[in-house]
């Protein structure tokens, strides 16, 4: 039984320590309201040949979705406002002209012959990377669909030795010299491109067209000031609320209350993990889903040690007692945190941005505060059941078990 004790307590520990190992290796991303970043409203433009419907405001969306992706924004918001606006926020992005300029701009990629006949388009491209073209200058690597690369090859075979207009949006981009037929299906962009230049043109063109034009009505920074006041508003309240709860724990329930104070760490500890690892972004309406599923976890706590008081009150030996407590509390405890996952389900179906982060920690939350008030909890009380059973009874303040 000690062994089968030391092996729990290790198992702990071993978890605290994996916990803090990936908290060390992926800190956690902090959404807009915490770390600022850039808040832009878009609404669609009426164009020849494009019209703003419902479907080509869904598709617009896609293609920005595709854009921010490719900025490596971690856990954008984009949404739809109204009929024609689109909101775009993005955390811990400082330049916002850069992102304006990736994701506003239609990128209609038009390939000419000398002519100046369309005979490719943006549709024609499979993929499109940043590369380094001969000179090891920053371009874009492109490879053709099918269809794409047989008219490339004719293209390139037919004006060998003539300039190839490339535009973007009827702008030109670039004019290069065809050196010979292109057969394969793969080509270069180049031209004086920065690294920035090339990085953004391979993440308009691999996204693809906006199907109607967006103009920029309204843009913003979203300073870290404020998010920096918030988290340390928001720390003070959870620092002044977790104590007062830790403090009432081990008054009221003494021993078993201490240990329950122990697994509410162990619980901070795996969430923040869960957190960190699944790389979930927290904002203000995530840290109080944290905040309401630790406030969960205590009350799991209290439920178990009210049925173990019932337990010795009625007579019973203190591990009889500590059994039937935690199989007698198992079924109010399950039956209400689903209900709040199933709540927490809905919101995050429903739900966008923020709300979304809110259902995503309250889940995690009610899933590891089982977790730790079930487990934990019970093991640390078998434990000190163990080491001394008659002075574990006299800690639940019921008096010594027959």
């Amino acid at each position: 039984m000690l062994r089968g004790n030391a092996v729990r307590i290790l198992t702990i520990l071993l978890i605290l320590a994996v916990t803090g190992v990936v908290l060390y290796r992926y800190p956690m991303n902090l959404g807009l309201d915490l770390q600022g970043g850039v808040h832009i409203v878009l609404e669609a433009r009426e164009s020849p040949g494009a019209a703003v419907t419902d479907d080509a405001l869904e598709r617009a969306i896609a293609v920005i979705d595709r854009r921010v992706n490719g900025l490596g924004v971690a856990e954008p918001v984009i949404q739809r406002q109204g009929e024609r606006r689109i909101v775009v926020e993005l955390p811990g992005v400082s330049d916002h002209q850069q992102a304006v300029e990736v994701i506003g701009r239609t990128a209609v990629l038009e390939i000419q012959d000398p002519m100046g006949r369309t005979v490719l388009t943006g549709a024609d491209l499979r993929e499109a990377r940043l590369g380094l073209d001969q000179y090891g200058r920053p371009a874009v690597d492109v490879v053709f669909t099918s269809e794409g690369a047989a008219r490339l090859a004719q293209l390139t075979t037919l004006y060998v030795g003539q300039p190839i207009p490339h535009l973007l949006d009827g702008e030109l981009l670039v004019a290069p010299v065809v050196q010979g037929p292109i057969t394969s299906g793969e080509a270069q962009i180049t031209g004086n491109f920065t690294h920035e230049e090339a990085r953004n043109l391979a993440i308009l063109l691999q996204a693809g067209s906006l199907p109607v034009p967006l103009d920029v009505v309204e843009m913003r920074n979203v300073g870290p000031s404020l998010g920096q006041e918030s988290i340390e508003r928001s720390l003070r309240a959870g620092i002044a609320g977790a104590l007062l709860v830790l403090l009432y724990m081990a008054m009221y329930y003494r021993l078993p209350g201490i240990l329950a104070d122990v697994a509410l760490g162990v619980y901070v500890m795996l969430m923040l993990a869960l957190l960190s690892g699944l790389g979930a972004t927290l904002t203000l309406p995530g840290i109080a889903g944290l905040i309401l599923s630790a406030g969960m976890a205590v009350d799991a706590n209290v439920i178990i040690f009210e049925r173990i008081r019932d337990e010795l009150r009625a007579g019973k030996a203190l591990r009889a007692a500590v059994r039937s407590g935690f199989g007698n509390a198992f079924r109010a405890i399950l039956d209400a945190n689903i209900t709040t996952l199933i709540t927490a389900g809905v919101l995050f179906y429903l739900g966008t941005g923020p709300v979304r982060g809110f259902a995503v920690t309250l889940g995690l939350g009610v899933l590891a505060s089982m977790f730790t008030a079930i487990i934990v909890t019970r093991w640390l009380l078998a434990a000190a059941v163990d080491a001394n059973p008659q002075g574990a009874a006299r800690y639940f303040g019921v008096g010594e078990a027959a």
